[in-house]
């Protein structure tokens, strides 16, 4: 299965905030969306950055609560790994064990087309599993 097959259930909308959105900001946003990360974009929509409640977690326990007025563009990660449509499963799954991520945009040529989590490769995963199962509970009956 593919990035594509995920982006299909879930839907393609990406929660997103401005290079220069402060990080109080972004954990509001973060806990009214019940997300875990958010696509930091730049004024002309591409994508700057990523940041996560783990780098906000730290940033506070660096810096303390005054990092909560400095700009996302003081925390973010800003070598955001991505994936494609095309990707499978595994290859999420790779990727997200390699980088040490838990979020990866899905980029087109058209620019940013969704977000998928590690919880989405996982009930993906689950799908895959209960599916071969199913055919192999067939193909043993019959």
């Amino acid at each position: 299965m593919t990035v594509a097959t995920i982006l299909k259930q879930k839907g393609h909308e990406v929660i997103t905030a401005a290079v220069t959105d402060t990080v109080h900001a972004a954990a509001k946003r973060l806990a009214a969306h019940r997300i875990g990360a958010l696509i930091v974009v730049d004024d002309g929509g591409r994508i700057a950055g990523i940041v996560s409640e783990r780098d906000i977690v730290r940033a506070l326990a660096d810096h303390g609560d005054a990092v909560l007025s400095a700009s996302l563009s003081a925390i973010m990660v800003r070598d955001v790994i991505t994936c494609t449509p095309e990707d499978t499963v595994a290859q999420l799954m790779e990727a997200m064990t390699e980088h040490r991520v838990r979020h990866l945009p899905v980029v087109t040529e058209n620019g940013l087309s969704g977000i998928v989590s590690i919880g989405d490769v996982v009930k993906m995963r689950i799908a895959e599993a209960e599916l071969e199962a199913a055919e192999m509970k067939r193909y043993i009956a019959s």
